[in-house]
Formats: C-alpha cells, structure tokens, sequence
C-alpha cells in the first residue's frame, strides 16, 4: 500500500458483503445488542457526549441499544459492567468508552483482557488506521477488542470525536462478526 492509498474499511465491508450476495448467502439477519460502558472519573451521564453519540450512531445502524452505564476509571468495576453487559444483558457488542490512552488511571484495556477470553485485532487495527489518517494521536490508544464468549468488546476513544472518527472504521464489519460469533458462519 503507498502513501496515497489508504485502507477503507467500510469498502472492504461493502465488497465482503458484495462477494456474499453473489455467492448466494443471505445478509446477516439478527440485530445486533449493544451495551455502552464509559469509563470516567469525571463524566456524569449529562456530561458524556461520546456515550450519546454512541447511542446515535448505534441506533442510526438500525440497531438496539439494551444499556449505557459509567464506571469509575476502576479496573475491578469496569470488567463487572463488561461482565454484566454480556453475562446478564446479553449484549452481543458492549463499546466501552474512555480509559484507554496514555493517563495512569486508564485502565480499560486491561480491564478488558481480566473478564474476555480472545483478542480480536483486527478491529483495533482498523480504528487506528481509520483514525491515523485524521491526527497522529490514534497511535497513543491502548485500546482492544476481544471476545467474551460469543460476546464482542471493544474499546473506544472518550472523546465525542475520536469516538465517531473509530467508530465510522469499524460498523461495517460488525454485523458479519455478530453473526460469526452465533455460528452462522461467514
């Protein structure tokens, strides 16, 4: 890839699905869950604009939003609203949001990595490269995305932003990992 190609995600979405029209499989039907968790230590529920955005975007795709909560900047709290996301709401995707950068108290990714099972990097790869594009800052995210079960958890930037710059690199591909994770297979 030279300097003046970018990978675009949302196209490789559009062919992924293109490809599959073609060879005869059906477009995904179950609806994704999402559940929203933000991490912050300062951020009440009026103040969290990147977690309304996140309903907004969520909810334009068509999709269902079962919760949003914020956690404290606490690892232990944050892997039990992932935990209860997934185990209890039965959420096939919980966004986290916030604490995934450079500060001390950002704890997310590992919070994260304490209650899920598998790493998925691709999903990161693609915001980073989605984001890298827009500022130099993406390459200072310790975000993941793993796997809890057949439960997807992915880390998001806290800023209202970044938030809509990650989450317009990866929508695309959800559904298709939704369905994977159900074992309906590709």
């Amino acid at each position: 890839m030279t300097n003046a190609e970018q990978f675009d995600p949302q196209a490789a979405a559009k062919a992924a699905h293109e490809h599959d029209a073609a060879h005869g499989k059906a477009p995904h039907k179950h609806i994704p869950r999402v559940a929203i968790v933000t991490c912050s230590d300062t951020r009440t529920i009026d103040q969290d604009t990147a977690g309304k955005a996140l309903i907004e975007l969520v909810s334009a795709e068509g999709w269902s939003v079962v919760s949003r909560v914020i956690v404290p900047d606490d690892r232990e709290k944050i892997g039990q609203a992932i935990v209860n996301a997934t185990d209890e709401l039965d959420a096939d995707i919980v966004l986290t949001c916030g604490g995934s950068g450079l500060s001390l108290r950002d704890v997310t990714p590992e919070a994260t990595a304490d209650v899920c099972d598998r790493y998925v990097p691709g999903i990161v790869e693609a915001m980073r490269a989605h984001s890298i594009a827009i500022t130099p800052h993406a390459m200072l995210s310790r975000a993941v995305c793993m796997q809890r079960g057949r439960h997807l958890v992915i880390n998001l930037p806290g800023s209202e932003k970044a938030a809509r710059e990650n989450w317009d690199g990866i929508k695309a591909a959800l559904p298709h990992a939704v369905s994977m994770m159900a074992g309906e297979g590709h």
